[in-house]
């Protein structure tokens, strides 16, 4: 089976779903930016510390075609990585893209319980962190748009939830 790349906004559900949806469909799950840590034995934090965002994003082109060779997985990306490069044409041409798209409301929710873990928004309050989605948000749109499919994952908050949302999702992979 060719990849399967889920994309969008940070705190979107593409780990959880991804998880979820590897599980039942008997698939390895990637979240790209634990391949690349784990490869160059930093944290993307360090990574764009030492090295800059360019040279971060030429790393994880690079990282994402050698896991976009690979048969049966499920690729969780990272929310700029489609928006770089010609990052969004390969996955399209490499296996099916799945634009995760969560509510203004959850994705503020999700963000700031986990800011701390997020350096684009670490330390910023719940107005802040609203308004610097909203302008990544719009300026990525076009490149997420770009996916073969959308999926609402603005229910990915309960373990029945995340089993609904795998359910309806099975009958498109087989």
């Amino acid at each position: 089976m060719n990849p399967i790349f889920l994309i969008g906004y940070m705190g979107c559900g593409k780990t959880t779903l991804g998880r979820a949806l590897g599980s039942a469909m008997n698939l390895e799950f990637i979240d790209l930016d634990f391949y690349i840590t784990q490869r160059f034995r930093k944290s993307v934090n360090e990574i764009f510390a030492e090295k800059g965002e360019a040279e971060f994003r030429r790393i994880e082109r690079e990282m994402l075609r050698e896991v976009g060779e690979f048969s049966d997985v499920i690729v969780a990306c990272g929310g700029g990585t489609p928006c770089h490069f010609d990052n969004m044409d390969y996955m399209n041409s490499r296996g099916l893209t799945l634009w995760l798209q969560a509510s203004r409301e959850r994705l503020i929710e999700r963000l700031v319980l986990g800011a701390h873990k997020r350096p684009l928004i670490a330390g910023k309050s719940r107005e802040e962190i609203g308004a610097h989605l909203d302008k990544t948000l719009a300026a990525r749109t076009p490149d997420y748009s770009k996916a073969k499919m959308t999926v609402d994952s603005s229910r990915l908050e309960t373990r029945s939830q995340i089993s609904e949302t795998v359910a309806e999702l099975l009958p498109l992979f087989q």
